[in-house]
């Protein structure tokens, strides 16, 4: 089912969300829902609280360009993106390579805005599985955004928080028009 995603302005988009204690039915049911959504709206990434949950989970699905990273190791092992497409993650940590990068972002939360953002351009994720099981992501390039992107929101940071502080100025009206239009609706 596709679940509306909710917008910026929204709290919940400002929360650090709460851990998953347990995988069960409706947990199954959020994470088809939000593939589902994540790939009606064009998405390579979606986190819980964009569709209204208060949960540490989030999907990843960048197979549309396998071709994306300039390496993927999964548990010590190389990969291939195509191996663990779609990444469905629940109460992840991130470590992160020294050297940064910047590179345009948007979000499904905050409707045509995209901007550049400073990032590491490698990490390291730990990434529990829905069956328990964890799986160790070593990596760069899209994926490597798209996954602290997504942890980013079960943090409550948003993309437009890691601008540098020029681009924050010329985005604020922006900002400000796109909270008073999501208030009206």
């Amino acid at each position: 089912m596709i679940r509306e995603i909710v917008q910026y302005g929204h709290p919940v988009l400002r929360q650090r969300c709460r851990p998953v204690t347990e995988v069960d039915d409706q947990i199954i049911d959020l994470v088809g829902d939000m593939l589902d959504t994540m790939v009606a709206a064009n998405g390579v990434g979606l986190a819980a609280p964009q569709v209204g949950e208060d949960l540490r989970l989030a999907v990843v699905d960048v197979s549309h360009d396998p071709e994306c990273v300039s390496f993927l190791k999964v548990n010590g092992e190389d990969a291939s993106v195509l191996d663990i497409m779609p990444l469905i993650f629940i109460n992840p940590e991130l470590a992160f390579g020294q050297a940064k990068e910047f590179g345009m972002e948007g979000c499904l939360s905050i409707r045509n805005v995209r901007a550049e953002v400073r990032r590491p351009e490698a990490v390291k994720a730990t990434l529990p599985q829905l069956d328990g099981s964890v799986l160790v992501v070593e990596t760069d390039g899209l994926l490597a955004r798209a996954l602290q992107h997504e942890i980013d929101h079960l943090n409550g940071v948003l993309f437009v928080d890691r601008l540098p502080a020029v681009a924050k100025v010329s985005m604020k009206n922006r900002l400000k028009r796109l909270l008073e239009e999501n208030a009206e609706s």
